[in-house]
């Protein structure tokens, strides 16, 4: 029996067990599942039977579960509603303050408050300072769950802090060394608690070389950071340096799926996070874009009718529009998503604009002159017309070069303007790339006309 049938079957026996009523049996089963797998056998279940888990869990034990449900899922509105306000509230307390700011948000401002005035001044007032934090900032996704300590003292009384506040810190790998007015000053690891002796100063030992953040940092900056330097936690200082949180790998691996997610729902042209079932609900949410493609693309249409004459003269032109412009448009979308990738990973000093472009244009320069002598062989065999083969391979490369650069000038110039550039979706350069394809086809083969028809 593999380990996806286990799990099914200790789902169905936790189900059985909840219908029937079977509240020891039951909590029994559900605690030893890891907290991750309680989460999937909760948003498994039906409305009846998880208001049923309410009466049989604590608010901690509920809490713990949605710490690691994703907060994106679209459920986690009605599953608070589901419960008692009370008991939501003091879940909502003993989540980790940066998850229950995440729940938070999805909740209209009478919801926030009704919630808010069920808990305690003291957890209420550490949920609320987050909550003005703009979103998408390291302060949006901070929590204010750590461990700190100060520099005159020793390791034994910084193991003392430590023990006693490990079970509501978010993370305990890294402590963090503040003076007496709040201001970050160092960091020392667990491993170096561990390995020093009891009497050492945490002065002589602490690392005053500190990468923080700023409160106010895009959250894809703070990504950048973690992995550029590979931590598990990073600070997050206001703009006089006092520790106000920290940023766990664990969030950032979050943003870093929002951020992928949105990047490629750009380069698609539709949002790809919203699955539904609904046919015509999906219909009207891509509608707006395609619609608008579409008078794009009858601008293509309208240049090709402007060649007609030419087309009549030579009718053969007609059979190569849809190779050109495709393969044009399939190397502006190749063009795009490297641009749009390297401008996601380039640092500030590598990011030269200048660079990236030529580095574009000479790859389209390179791909365009090799397809186009391919489609200039193949076509001088099969139509034994190899100045009509001449034709076609210069425009080929011409195109793929043009809109290669399109392709990495637009992501660039909107970045530089400070918009997203996975803005510049795939479809838009596709159909940019037509218009600018039929253009460059049509005006060579005007120019060599005598040598081929």
């Amino acid at each position: 029996m593999n380990e996806g049938q286990e799990m099914e079957e200790h789902f169905s026996l936790l189900l059985e067990k909840l219908k029937e009523q079977q509240m020891a049996e039951f909590r029994e089963l559900f605690l030893t599942l890891h907290i991750y797998e309680q989460g999937q056998f909760y948003q498994s279940i039906d409305e009846v039977d998880r208001k049923q888990i309410y009466s049989y869990l604590s608010p901690k034990e509920l809490a713990d579960m949605f710490d690691v449900i994703e907060e994106d899922n679209e459920n986690m509105k009605d599953y608070i509603a589901e419960m008692r306000p009370s008991y939501a509230a003091e879940m909502l307390s003993e989540m980790y303050t940066d998850n229950a700011v995440d729940l938070l948000n999805m909740l209209d401002k009478s919801q926030k408050a009704k919630y808010l005035s069920l808990m305690s001044t003291e957890d209420a007032g550490e949920i609320k300072e987050l909550l003005h934090y703009e979103d998408d900032t390291a302060g949006s996704i901070m929590t204010t769950e750590f461990v700190s300590i100060v520099a005159n003292q020793t390791v034994r009384s910084a193991m003392y802090v430590l023990k006693n506040q490990a079970d509501v810190a978010e993370t305990i790998y890294y402590v963090y060394v503040v003076d007496q007015e709040n201001h970050l000053v160092g960091v020392i690891s667990l491993r170096d608690l561990i390995v020093n002796d009891d009497d050492t100063m945490i002065a002589d030992v602490l690392s005053e070389r500190v990468i923080s953040v700023h409160v106010g940092d895009d959250q894809e900056d703070v990504a950048q950071t973690i992995r550029d330097y590979d931590f598990l936690a990073l600070p997050v200082t206001d703009y006089d340096d006092h520790l106000l949180g920290i940023v766990t790998v664990d969030d950032i691996i979050d943003v870093i799926d929002d951020e992928a997610a949105s990047d490629y729902s750009g380069l698609a042209g539709v949002n790809v996070e919203e699955v539904s079932e609904n046919p015509i609900k999906a219909a009207s949410k891509r509608l707006p874009w395609l619609i608008t493609l579409l008078f794009l693309g009858m601008s293509t249409a309208t240049l090709i009718s402007h060649y007609e004459e030419l087309v009549s003269e030579a009718s053969i032109l007609a059979v190569f529009i849809s190779l050109i412009t495709g393969t044009a448009g399939n190397a502006g979308t190749q063009s795009l998503a490297v641009a749009v990738r390297r401008l996601a990973v380039a640092d500030e000093k590598d990011n030269n604009f200048g660079r990236l472009i030529i580095s574009e244009v000479l790859t389209g320069l390179v791909t365009g002159a090799v397809t186009g002598v391919a489609i200039f062989i193949v076509v001088g065999i099969w139509q034994h017309n190899f100045p009509l083969g001449f034709v076609i391979g210069m425009a080929m490369l011409c195109a793929i070069t043009v809109a290669n650069l399109a392709g990495s000038l637009i992501p660039m110039l909107m970045d530089k303007l400070g918009f997203d550039p996975a803005v510049a979706s795939g479809p838009f350069i596709t159909t940019l790339s037509d218009l600018t394809s039929v253009l460059i086809y049509f005006n060579i083969a005007s120019l060599f006309m005598q040598y081929f028809v």
